[in-house]
């Protein structure tokens, strides 16, 4: 069986808050609601069924919207009731996702823009090949403490050709 490269679908997200998360990336990310926010519950619907099948049977509910970005790749945002806030939300040492990335030639201008809407950065940009290539990276986190990072150009231009 031939192996190929499959192709990114969505990304989940857990925030405290959905009507504000979604604002935040709908207006300094510009992705785009593709299923307003609405309630799930533990029943025997198909979705209840499913998300059963997925989180076990000690829920009663959640609310989720789902986003798109300007590639077609889907953000599903959760807001689950008994939201926890981690004491630490970077620890990248630990076995799993901790963060994503998105592309802006303008790094400057939205990690302006995050900061405004309540999100930090992180780290100050940097040069990926100072002198060599004009890209820049930078991680920075939203209101609610996701980590993401910001790259001026795609991944593989970025990597092409490159080792540190």
């Amino acid at each position: 069986m031939l192996t190929y490269p499959r192709a990114f679908s969505h990304i989940g997200l857990s925030v405290p808050n959905l009507e504000e998360a979604v604002t935040f990336y709908t207006e300094v990310l510009g992705w785009y609601v593709i299923m307003e926010p609405s309630e799930v519950k533990n029943d025997d619907t198909p979705i209840g069924q499913m998300c059963r099948d997925v989180f076990g049977n000690d829920w009663e509910r959640f609310r989720i919207a789902h986003l798109s970005t300007g590639d077609r790749i889907g953000v599903e945002l959760f807001e689950f009731p008994e939201n926890e806030q981690p004491e630490n939300n970077f620890e990248y040492l630990k076995t799993g996702l901790f963060h994503f990335c998105i592309q802006d030639p303008d790094i400057e201008g939205l990690v302006e823009k995050i900061k405004q809407h309540g999100g930090k950065q992180r780290m100050p940009i940097r040069e990926y090949y100072p002198g060599e290539k004009p890209f820049k990276m930078v991680y920075v986190e939203d209101p609610f403490g996701i980590i993401f990072e910001i790259y001026t150009h795609s991944y593989e231009l970025t990597y092409s050709e490159g080792a540190y």
